[in-house]
């Protein structure tokens, strides 16, 4: 039996983060080979993500690029990280949080598809929302919320970027998300106006799980987003991944089996959701309603569509 060789992400996020250091530096294939004392091949595969990296590898790569200490650190905790068969971020441990590690894999990702039972997805949120959601996480001061959440406003770039190409943002939510009221009904209202505004973008689909659909098998599985890469100039793409988020880490599989499951998962949920057209007319209905508690409660909000 072949020995299993371990997470990918890892290993993908170091080649890829050391890749742009070396492009930072100025730096060649052979240039790198030539002061590290190896070959140009080695140096490919760091990069690459291919197979395991070692620590020292990486010290004397961030020593020749000049990278910041702190990310040196960082990029050393990711090295360790690559002899492992599967890979749970915890956020503070090894890879600090602020190395955005999913930043990184949705950024390069040619199509995403998510589904959420609980909240907005992060690239659909907006401020306010996005920071009535961070408000709730435990041990955050007032400035790494504000971090948090400019960070993931900042993500929100990748849906309208001016030039192709543009992923493919497939969402399904289940309709208790957009009842469910998160800040006041100000912010709601704004936001299910913006999910409006972002779902009229050709290359973004937004569909909603009606509660009458009951229980499925998506409600054991969480939150969680499919993401896959296109080829680019490799032989073979990169393998898809599974990326599921908890209050203290992050979880990434790309196993075959663990990402047939949730193909199997998806295709449930794209079964039971509306089409595009009957969640959109859901989504403003509900919009309509939380308007008028807005109104009610004397909050300010936009009237514009």
């Amino acid at each position: 039996m072949a020995e299993d060789p371990g997470s990918t992400v890892p290993r993908r996020q170091l080649g890829r983060a050391l890749r742009e250091l070396r492009n930072e530096a100025g730096m060649t294939l052979d240039g790198v080979a030539g002061a590290l004392r190896c070959n140009r091949q080695k140096v490919q595969r760091i990069e690459g993500g291919i197979g395991a990296v070692g620590k020292a590898d990486v010290q004397a790569m961030c020593k020749l690029y000049g990278a910041a200490s702190e990310l040196a650190g960082a990029l050393i905790g990711l090295a360790r990280q690559t002899k492992e068969k599967g890979w749970w971020h915890a956020y503070g441990v090894a890879v600090p949080d602020w190395f955005d590690l999913h930043g990184g894999l949705e950024s390069a990702a040619c199509r995403l598809r998510e589904y959420h039972g609980m909240l907005v997805p992060a690239l659909l949120q907006t401020r306010a929302y996005a920071s009535a959601v961070c408000l709730h996480r435990p041990g955050v001061t007032a400035d790494e919320r504000d971090r948090l959440v400019e960070a993931r406003v900042q993500r929100q770039s990748l849906l309208r970027l001016r030039l192709p190409p543009l992923p493919r943002f497939e969402v399904v939510l289940s309709e208790a998300v957009l009842l469910r009221v998160v800040g006041d009904a100000a912010t709601m209202t704004d936001q299910l106006r913006h999910l409006l505004d972002a779902g009229r973008l050709p290359h973004v689909s937004i569909r909603v799980l009606p509660l009458a659909a009951g229980l499925h098998v998506g409600a054991g599985a969480g939150a969680f987003v499919l993401l896959d890469f296109s080829v680019g100039n490799r032989v073979e793409p990169e393998p898809p991944v599974v990326y599921s988020e908890s209050l203290t880490g992050a979880l990434y599989l790309d196993r075959p089996w663990e990402l047939a499951a949730y193909e199997k998962i998806w295709t449930s949920l794209d079964a039971l959701a509306l089409d595009e057209e009957e969640s959109r007319r859901l989504i403003i209905k509900v919009s309509e309603e939380a308007y008028v508690l807005a109104a009610d409660d004397g909050c300010r909000v936009s009237d514009s569509w």
